[in-house]
């Protein structure tokens, strides 16, 4: 058995690795487009190999330029190594190693992917794997999604929204925010690092992303005391919620539903048919927002991470 990175001699072994359960996976079209625009690397599509047959397959995703990949997009076993959980654990290890991390992976799956056996039984196989492999955390996120047939929202009859070029004002709203968050991420980024270097992390994470900076507004009550934040984005699959939030003392008041509505005019206004959001699953304000405001849970993404 060889362990090892792919290369461009293995394309169509590659592409020819299908998952058959209702799981998200890395399909042909998504690794030939990944592949061609730097998202995918082969150098970051590690498989078990013998006798000229992928026996598994693990591919990891990471922006162009990225030092490291940022997540473990698909987890795969030839039907013929079925039962071989160990493999695919060596599998990750050795890629971890050279990676010198161990990015997250997220999959996607349906709302009621409890109540789907094929679905579980793909998904518990991953997760024991992904356990020993040195990735024991499970969050489950809730997948939101508004589309134009909801319509458009009405502006804030109580909040006016401010676009500045001002980077400090948008770390200092962010500092902010992060006190008291319910976000995961958020609190996990403030048990390892300071408050304002936080702030600084998310900034240069959404002035990467290829949204539009323009775009990003503050709240501020008509007495001109700050409320919050809005950042609409954008991924490779079309615009997305980026970030939004309240900063502590104007919590309790649902002006989230505001910062939503705003994000959500913004898109639209640009022509956006559809905008999609996470929020974690036990983050009950965000995803009350997000229902009131029009947006529809669809999917769940699961991540497992080291931590």
């Amino acid at each position: 058995m060889r362990l090892r990175p792919s290369t461009s001699a293995d394309l169509a072994q590659l592409l020819a690795c299908e998952v058959h359960a209702p799981i998200s996976w890395a399909d042909p079209a998504r690794l030939r487009a990944f592949l061609t625009d730097g998202h995918y690397r082969h150098d970051r599509i590690w498989i078990a190999e013998e006798g000229g047959t992928i026996l598994a397959r693990a591919v990891w995703w990471g922006r162009p330029g990225d030092d490291v990949p940022q997540a473990l997009d698909c987890l795969y076993l030839h039907p013929s190594a079925s039962g071989q959980m160990r493999l695919a654990v060596d599998l990750l290890t050795q890629a971890h190693r050279s990676f010198g991390a161990r990015p997250p992976y997220h999959v996607f799956l349906p709302t009621d992917w409890k109540n789907q056996p094929l679905v579980t039984s793909a998904l518990t196989w991953r997760q024991d794997a992904l356990t020993r492999a040195g990735l024991p955390a499970m969050l489950e996120r809730l997948r939101f999604r508004w589309t134009s047939d909801a319509g458009v929202p009405d502006p804030s009859p109580r909040l006016t929204f401010r676009a500045t070029a001002d980077d400090e004002a948008f770390v200092e709203a962010l500092r902010r925010i992060a006190q008291g968050s319910l976000d995961h991420e958020t609190r996990q980024a403030l048990a390892t690092t300071d408050p304002d270097t936080q702030a600084r992390d998310d900034l240069a994470f959404y002035r990467n992303m290829p949204g539009q900076r323009d775009w990003w507004r503050l709240a501020y009550t008509p007495d001109g005391r700050l409320v919050g934040l809005a950042i609409p984005s954008a991924n490779h699959s079309g615009p997305v919620v980026g970030y939004l939030g309240v900063v502590p003392e104007q919590r309790g008041h649902g002006y989230a539903i505001d910062l939503l509505n705003e994000l959500t005019r913004i898109h639209a206004r640009h022509g956006a048919r559809h905008i999609d959001a996470d929020t974690d699953a036990d983050n009950t304000p965000m995803a009350d927002a997000f229902r009131r405001a029009g947006y529809t849970n669809f999917a769940i993404r699961m991540v497992h991470s080291a931590s």
